[in-house]
């Protein structure tokens, strides 16, 4: 009688040789290398340190492709783009202390985004480790606690037999819905000891599945077939989970009404009969989905933008779909069902009924015909200009990158992404720098299409560096720079609430001549030119730089009521 757990793998005379006979000169990076490889990773992204340099010699000896970037944080944000756009987890190479240190802003963003990052961190030698008095460069008490409140999950190596498994386990982690950043870190000795353990062949690090509860889809489904004013709310876990065909099948079955929130940007079809669209900061929108009887949320856990700060106020039954398990019902009581938004919408997508309601477009266009009017009333044009210029030169199938500027936040609620997968911007975490550093990992997860970066000239300065990354490399990136000569956003707020603003006035290079002494092209604009000279510059092959010197504004917030 035999037992499933007694059954093992029995290696292939191929692998059996090559254990038995390792080839000389490999050390502890050699391990983290071939597992990653063996896990199915191309591509690591990173900056050397001294105590990460057994990883970064090892990689010569194997078939990675390697990225440096210049700031770790800029490397961190690239690995996340890499991450989104092919849904495989991103090696990211660090090192220790500061240079380890540098990448958490990158870290909380892909957190924030569910984007799957693997980093690999090098620590002082084991004879330095618990105590931070030991004189080590980079020597922290604790380098991993300055990262478990960060990523979503933490493994530390200290020999090189733990390696192998501890780069699987990360790697299933941060595969595992909801997807994230994970941390692994490695002391230097450990690294650098030449090895004498097999080469790493075989690993499995499978994701685990989040499948929903049958009992919840089916109540569920019985409230939404019966529903008389369904709305459904598509978050950024639709996107992550590529269930956006079964959301349009599940909306067209109920004639739901669907809104995509900010990270789901793509999730539904902009001119579909059924699409709100993305206005959230819009009371309107608000009111409209408070209205609902069944509103379904799949993929989102409505926090602060998501439900227009936190003014939205359901009445009727919310459904809420999400895999991380700390969002669920952490803004609003629902019925909560723990999974995957693809399974979950399969299952319901197999037992709804389908649900006729003739006059559901009808309240869509009266919604969004509410919407237009409120922006036509505050003299915006400039701003609805510059924003179609963008969408009319960019490929329908290529993707963008924001960075937290003026225009991103108008792209959040009025931009067409075209497709699923292909807008993404830093308002997860809302930290600064990310537009630039993440195209070009996107550029690098596929050279087939030009990717374009948007920021504001006060983003851009924490990533001219990577204008060197950008032509080293020659990705394909066009970089658009609204330069308004301070932090746009900020100058708004503080002039609102004081009259005034303070630390938001900016002296900056002049960018056009600043891209060009790297090697790369770029011109400055008009709002009247830029569609032709953005059509231009994404076009041509290799990294270019568009600065477009515009002060924007923000329309009116309603999240007050008040229009």
């Amino acid at each position: 009688m035999t037992h499933d757990h007694d059954l093992v793998l029995r290696p292939t005379p191929a692998q059996t040789e090559a254990a038995l006979n390792p080839p000389p000169g490999r050390n502890g990076g050699d391990l983290v290398v071939e597992t990653l490889a063996g896990l199915g990773a191309t591509t690591v992204f990173g900056l050397p340190g001294q105590h990460a340099l057994g990883m970064f010699d090892a990689l010569r000896r194997s078939d990675l492709a390697y990225v440096g970037l210049r700031v770790e944080n800029n490397a961190g944000f690239a690995a996340d783009a890499y991450g989104r756009i092919t849904g495989e987890a991103a090696p990211l190479f660090l090192s220790t202390g500061p240079g380890a240190l540098t990448s958490l802003a990158a870290l909380q963003e892909a957190a924030a985004a569910s984007a799957p990052v693997l980093a690999v961190s090098s620590q002082v030698p084991t004879a330095g480790l618990g105590g931070g008095r030991h004189g080590y460069l980079h020597e922290l008490p604790d380098q991993a606690a300055s990262f478990r409140g960060v990523v979503k999950s933490v493994h530390t190596v200290r020999t090189q037999s733990q390696i192998p498994s501890a780069i699987a386990a990360a790697w299933k982690s941060a595969l595992t819905v909801p997807h994230g950043p994970v941390w692994v870190e490695i002391p230097q000795d450990v690294l650098l000891a030449e090895t004498s353990l097999p080469v790493v062949t075989a690993v499995d690090a499978t994701p685990e599945e989040s499948a929903p509860r049958p009992e919840l889809t089916a109540v569920a489904a019985d409230l939404l077939s019966r529903a008389a004013r369904p709305a459904i709310v598509a978050g950024g876990g639709v996107v992550r989970a590529d269930a956006s065909g079964k959301l349009l099948a599940l909306a067209e079955k109920l004639n739901a009404p669907v809104v995509t929130t900010f990270g789901g940007k793509g999730a539904f079809p902009w001119e579909h009969p059924l699409s709100l669209q993305s206005w959230l900061e819009d009371r309107h929108t608000t009111d409209f989905l408070e209205d609902a009887d069944v509103l379904l949320v799949v993929g989102s856990g409505l926090g602060e933008l998501s439900s227009n700060y936190h003014t939205f106020t359901p009445r009727g039954r919310v459904v809420q779909i999400e895999a991380d398990l700390g969002k669920l019902e952490s803004n609003h009581p629902a019925l909560g069902i723990h999974a995957d938004a693809r399974p979950a919408l399969q299952a319901l997508l197999e037992t709804v009924d389908a649900r006729p309601d003739e006059g559901a477009a009808d309240r869509v266009r009266a919604l969004l015909g509410k919407v237009r009017d409120r922006i036509a009333a505050q003299d915006l044009t400039l701003e609805q200009d510059v924003l179609a210029a963008v969408r009319r030169a960019l490929p329908a199938d290529s993707p963008s990158f924001w960075d937290m500027t003026i225009l991103a936040y108008w792209a959040w609620s009025a931009f067409d992404a075209k497709s699923p997968n292909t807008m993404h911007s830093a308002q997860g975490a809302g930290g600064l720098g990310y537009g630039f550093p993440a195209a070009l990992g996107a550029a690098v997860a596929d050279p087939t299409r030009p990717v374009l970066a948007v920021s504001g000239d006060g983003g851009a300065l924490y990533s001219v560096a990577e204008l060197a990354t950008a032509r080293q490399y020659d990705l394909n990136v066009t970089w658009l720079i609204v330069d308004d000569g301070g932090y746009g956003i900020l100058r708004e707020y503080m002039t609102d609430a004081f009259g005034q603003a303070t630390a938001t006035e900016l002296t900056r290079p002049d960018y056009v001549a600043l891209a060009e002494s790297f090697g790369v092209p770029g011109v400055r604009t008009t709002p009247e030119t830029l569609e032709r000279d953005l059509s231009t510059a994404l076009a041509a092959p290799g990294p270019s730089v568009v600065v477009l010197p515009a002060v924007l504004r923000m329309f009116a917030p309603t999240h007050l009521g008040s229009d």
